[in-house]
C-alpha cells in the first residue's frame, strides 16, 4: 500500500523548529509522506524571528498544482499564510480540492516568541475564506479570539468562539490549552453534537517551540490514514503530548519538541 500524501500549506521555519519544517518531521513520525507549499520563508531560530518574506502568488500556485496534479493529496494542513492576499491565495487552491479531501487550519498570528506571521488586517479573511473550508480548525488561546472576532474575559466566552468558528463553517473546532494555567494540557474538541476534551499532564519543559505546527500536522496525518476527527486528534494529542516532553534545549531561547521521541525509545 503507498504511503497516505499530506500536503502543508505553510511558511518555512530556517531554525526547524516550527513551520514547513516542523510539519514535515511530524509527517515522517506519524506514518505518511510529506509534501510542501511555502507561503513565506522566515529568518528564524530560538529567540526569534528575525525577518519574513512573503512568496509570490504565481510561485505559491506553481507549487500547489505540482503536487496536487501529478502526486495527489489525501489531507492538507495550512498554517503560516502571512497575508491577506495571501489567505485568499490559497483559500482559492484549496477550493480546487475534492471534497472529499481533510483541510486542517492552524491559524496561525504570531510565533513563540511572540513575533508576528500575520498581517494585522489578514484575520477577517482568515475568518471568512479560510475558516468555512476547515475539515478541523486548530486554534489556541492567543489565535481564538481574533478569529472567531469575540474577545474572551471568560471560560464561558471559548464554547461562544467555538460555537461561532463552527457557525461560520468549520466542521470541527478544536480549542488548545496549551497557553492555559494548571498542571494539565486540556484541549477542547467541538463538532456535530460533540464536545470532547483531551488532558495530558503538562510538561515541566520550556522547550515547546513547533507545538502548534506539530499538532495539526499530525491530525492531517491521521485523518490521511483514515482516522475519524476524534480518533485523529486523541492520536496526535499523544504523540505531541511526548513530543513536548522531550522537547530539547537548542540555541539561547526556546528549543524545538522532538519529532523523533518515539524512536529515541523515551519522552524524557
Amino acid at each position: 500500500m503507498p504511503l497516505p500524501r499530506v500536503l502543508t500549506i505553510a511558511g518555512s521555519d530556517s531554525g526547524g523548529g516550527a513551520g514547513i519544517q516542523a510539519d514535515l518531521k511530524a509527517m515522517l513520525a506519524n506514518g505518511v509522506h510529506g509534501m510542501s507549499v511555502l507561503t513565506a520563508i522566515t529568518a528564524q531560530n530560538s529567540v526569534g524571528v528575525q525577518g519574513a518574506w512573503e512568496l509570490p502568488e504565481e510561485q505559491v500556485r506553481a507549487q500547489f498544482r505540482s503536487v496536487v496534479d501529478d502526486i495527489g493529496v489525501d489531507a492538507v494542513k495550512t498554517g503560516m499564510l502571512a497575508s491577506e492576499s495571501m489567505v485568499r491565495v490559497v483559500a482559492s487552491l484549496l477550493r480546487t480540492l475534492p471534497p472529499d479531501v481533510p483541510v486542517v487550519v492552524d491559524p496561525v498570528s504570531v510565533s513563540k516568541h511572540g513575533d508576528a506571521l500575520l498581517a494585522a488586517d489578514a484575520m477577517e479573511a482568515v475568518r471568512s475564506e479560510i475558516v468555512p473550508l476547515a475539515t478541523v480548525l486548530t486554534p489556541n488561546l492567543t489565535e481564538l479570539g481574533p478569529v472567531s472576532g469575540i474577545d474572551l474575559e471568560t471560560v464561558e466566552d471559548r464554547e461562544l468562539a467555538a460555537k461561532a468558528l463552527l457557525e461560520a463553517g468549520a466542521s470541527w473546532v478544536l480549542v488548545k490549552g496549551g497557553h492555559d494555567v494548571g498542571t494539565a494540557s486540556v484541549d477542547v474538541l467541538h463538532g456535530p453534537g460533540v464536545r470532547r476534551s483531551y488532558s495530558a499532564v503538562r510538561a515541566d519543559n520550556r522547550h515547546t517551540h513547533g507545538t502548534g505546527c506539530t499538532l495539526a500536522s499530525t491530525i492531517a496525518s491521521y485523518l490521511a490514514r483514515g482516522y475519524d476527527v476524534p480518533g485523529a486528534v486523541g492520536a496526535a494529542k499523544e504523540y505531541v503530548t511526548g513530543a513536548i516532553a522531550a522537547g530539547f534545549a537548542l540555541g539561547d531561547g526556546i528549543g524545538p519538541v522532538d519529532h523523533a521521541w518515539r524512536f529515541r525509545g523515551s519522552s524524557s
